[in-house]
């Protein structure tokens, strides 16, 4: 795809929001405000999402119902919450290119991260180590550094790490995987995200796990910045796991419930190490309160304790507005024009003022954009506060850089515009 005509006026922005499919869509987001009522110009989807109407609706659906036939509620209707999460499966496996079976909606990402690990970190003196990125999210960090610990061993030898070459700030795939060939008969597992936080990097997923297996490791990913943000298929890829958050791009609220991915070649390995609970053994008999683990045969035997209800309820409404919008393949051809439309408007309004750090390639990046302040005599974090004061949501990530995500749910082509629009007038 690529943009027709390309103009830098409103006029032209209010155009490709005429031509948007997904234009209507934005209406059935509740948007924030500031204190005088003006709708706020949210571009940090990427760190939370909005909520749906519909999301507000379910919430209050449960919280009637509890009020209504309390503790009936766990059995009754289509919507017991003893199975709520089964409503979901179908819309959740098909974000991340998956089955049902490969996929269960629980606790939070770095919960499950530390169950994943327990399962796919199963290190041997000769195989112990654990390749992450060097700049990776701390809770991923602290999740392998404790890991690691647990089994006796020790970070600084058994934690491997691939880091930008001086002077630049993305990962090279061919970096990547020169790392994991020069680890490969000593590397027990990879971990790594599928779009990097603070860049907006999306890493070549399914030529890391080839790698990855080529040399005997397992291979995972933190799919916080992906899920909903670009495409994702696990199961053909041969991912053997992966874990996310539901709360930027899948809009489930703050603390929304997370998810997990378990590759089907893994399913029925009772060899696997694992932490169980009540709520992964075999449905049909869990009420009768037996002292013996039948773990179901999906990647709910991962699943520990009952879930959240009224979490689950907001990530429902939300995942049904975006199946109703077409799904990700409607959302990724949005996002890739909104992406060439700011790449663009960068290019020829803020040039010498602001640098991307995200890659170019559409093929390396989702929708959020790392932003560096480099105008002369400008300040980036007062640059970023004084969007704050204009009503403007995004965020700052140390040293110089703000990170704003047009998400294709929500954010016109015209709040691209007038984005940038404000960043020139702040900008000296």
């Amino acid at each position: 795809m690529t943009l027709p005509g390309f103009r830098t006026d409103l006029s032209y922005a209010n155009e490709l929001d005429d031509a948007d499919p997904l234009g209507s869509v934005r209406g059935q987001f509740v948007m924030p405000t500031d204190d005088a009522g003006n709708e706020t110009l949210y571009l940090v989807g990427n760190s939370l999402g909005v909520p749906t109407r519909r999301s507000l609706e379910y919430v209050n659906n449960e919280l009637t119902r509890w009020g209504s036939v309390g503790v009936r509620g766990h059995f009754e209707s289509d919507l017991a919450w003893t199975t709520y999460q089964d409503t979901m499966a179908e819309q959740m496996a098909a974000l991340v290119g998956a089955s049902s079976d490969e996929v269960v909606i629980m606790n939070s990402l770095t919960v499950n991260l530390h169950l994943m690990l327990i399962s796919f970190y199963d290190p041997t003196p000769k195989r112990h180590k654990i390749l992450i990125e060097a700049h990776a999210f701390p809770s991923d960090h602290f999740a392998v550094e404790s890991q690691i610990r647990q089994r006796g061993l020790d970070p600084t030898t058994s934690m491997v790490f691939v880091t930008p070459r001086d002077g630049e700030e993305t990962l090279r795939n061919d970096d990547i995987l020169a790392a994991i060939a020069e680890h490969g008969d000593e590397l027990a597992t990879i971990l790594l995200p599928g779009v990097q936080y603070y860049t907006g990097q999306w890493l070549d997923m399914a030529a890391i796990t080839a790698a990855g297996h080529a040399v005997g490791a397992k291979v995972g990913f933190d799919l916080a910045h992906a899920v909903g943000n670009v495409p994702v298929e696990l199961d053909r890829w041969g991912v053997d796991f992966a874990a996310w958050c539901t709360y930027k791009y899948l809009n489930s609220g703050p603390g929304g419930v997370a998810g997990a991915f378990v590759n089907q070649r893994h399913l029925l390995d009772s060899s696997l190490p694992k932490l169980t609970g009540w709520w992964g053994t075999n449905k049909a008999t869990r009420f009768q309160m037996i002292n013996a683990f039948d773990a179901i045969p999906t990647a709910e035997s991962w699943s520990l304790s009952c879930g959240p209800v009224l979490l689950f309820a907001a990530l429902r409404g939300s995942l049904d507005v975006i199946s109703d919008a077409g799904g990700l393949p409607a959302m990724r051809a949005k996002s890739v024009l909104q992406i060439e439309y700011m790449d663009r408007l960068i290019d020829d309004v803020l040039a010498g003022r602001i640098r991307s750090l995200t890659p170019r390639p559409i093929a390396e990046r989702g929708c959020q954009f790392a932003l560096e302040v480099i105008a002369p005599a400008a300040d980036g974090r007062a640059v970023f506060e004084a969007l704050e004061a204009a009503n403007v949501s995004c965020d700052w990530r140390y040293p110089n850089v703000i990170r704003a995500a047009p998400v294709p749910l929500y954010n016109s082509f015209a709040d691209i515009h007038r984005f940038v629009a404000i960043l020139d007038e702040l900008l000296p």
